[in-house]
């Protein structure tokens, strides 16, 4: 099994005016496509080649040590960016068993926001902005480059399921937002998948 390139469950300028197209089909079909590739290549022949994307970076202690950097970016950048995609869509709304557990974890939702909007935007360099499920409780974290919550926190600093998470890397947002990240991070609002979001805290119980 090799992997291979998810399709958007949406048109590329369907997040129009907050992500725009020509940002969001240059990061799926080329950016998105590369880690495909190299993951791929670095797979070929080995014991993991069959894993699902989120079992193998969640084993990168296993795999051969010469393919351990490669696969930490390159598998790591197509499990994050499949989550991504996924967690992208206008017009739902934060609601229900997630709404309280924010609520009750956070303080508020505003509260929660003002921490993701932070762990965001101070992110050195490129990295990620995760809210996570971690045991009974919600929390913000981030990590560096294509490092996901699932590697754990001895390989990303960070644990947890993923509930949203937003990609800070300039890829992400430059065409559009230039330097502006903090304004890339408040459009991100605008296009949350609340819906996806509630399904995965569901599925992390």
């Amino acid at each position: 099994m090799s992997y291979s390139l998810p399709s958007l469950p949406y048109a590329y300028d369907a997040l129009e005016p907050h992500f725009d197209k020509q940002t969001m089909e240059i990061h799926h079909t080329k950016h998105h496509q590369t880690y495909v590739n190299n993951a791929n290549a670095a797979l070929e022949g080995t014991e993991f080649a069959d894993l699902p994307v989120d079992e193998l970076i969640a084993k990168l202690d296993q795999v051969p040590a010469d393919k351990k950097t490669v696969l930490r970016n390159n598998a790591g950048g197509h499990s994050n960016h499949s989550f991504f995609w996924k967690a992208l869509k206008t017009g739902t709304t934060l609601g229900g068993e997630l709404k309280a557990a924010i609520e009750r974890d956070f303080g508020s939702v505003e509260k929660f926001k003002e921490e993701f909007e932070k762990a965001a935007a101070t992110r050195f360099g490129s990295g990620w902005a995760w809210l996570v499920k971690k045991g009974d409780k919600l929390a913000v974290v981030s990590t560096a480059n294509q490092d996901s919550p699932l590697m754990g926190e001895a390989v990303s600093g960070a644990s947890g399921t993923p509930v949203i998470g937003l990609d800070v890397w300039e890829h992400a947002y430059y065409l559009k937002y230039q330097n502006k990240r903090p304004d890339y991070i408040k459009a991100f609002w605008e296009v949350v998948n609340w819906d996806e979001a509630a399904a995965r805290f569901a599925a992390a119980k």
